[in-house]
């Protein structure tokens, strides 16, 4: 189902970012009229850093979402009612390099500003990239997270992003 979006102020961002990211995921999704992809991330924050509204994304470095990233300045965050779990599901376990999984997800594409998004999410952030660091494993002060989280050695590259704008289903 497409929803309306309206756009809000970043002060009406009314949600628990734990429980969104965690319980509910959400789609990170760049790209531009060359071609678009999305991954489920469930991992996540939104906060404030250098006096402005941020959010931070992680991305391990074999995911086909990631050179999507890298090569545009914006991104979306776009979350999801429960209706959606089997969609983001499917997303976040088939690449893009293997098949056209948005298509195949029935999830529509959409642009605001040149960055893309989804028609069904109940809330959308549209971000800009400040900053990109690769996690190091001698940066972890708790040794047993780079054990049991990176066992691979395929550390996520954090993304810590503007919030440019935020859009809000009507109820």
């Amino acid at each position: 189902m497409q929803h309306q979006l309206k756009k809000q102020s970043i002060d009406e961002f009314t949600c628990n970012p734990v429980n969104q990211f965690d319980k509910k995921w959400a789609l990170v999704t760049a790209g531009d009229a060359s071609g678009v992809n999305t991954m489920t991330i469930s991992w996540g924050a939104v906060g404030e850093l250098w006096g402005k509204s941020v959010t931070f994304t992680f991305i391990r470095p074999q995911r086909y979402t990631k050179q999507f990233i890298d090569r545009q300045q914006t991104y979306s965050v776009c979350f999801f009612d429960e209706a959606y779990r089997e969609e983001l599901s499917y997303l976040g376990r088939v690449s893009g390099k293997d098949e056209d999984k948005i298509r195949n997800s029935g999830l529509t594409v959409a642009f605001v500003d040149g960055t893309p998004y989804f028609e069904q999410a109940q809330t959308v952030l549209i971000c800009k990239k400040l900053y990109s660091q690769k996690l190091e494993k001698e940066a972890f002060l708790a040794p047993e997270i780079p054990q049991k989280v990176y066992a691979g050695d395929d550390y996520h590259t954090m993304y810590i992003s503007e919030i440019l704008s935020l859009y809000q289903a009507e109820r």
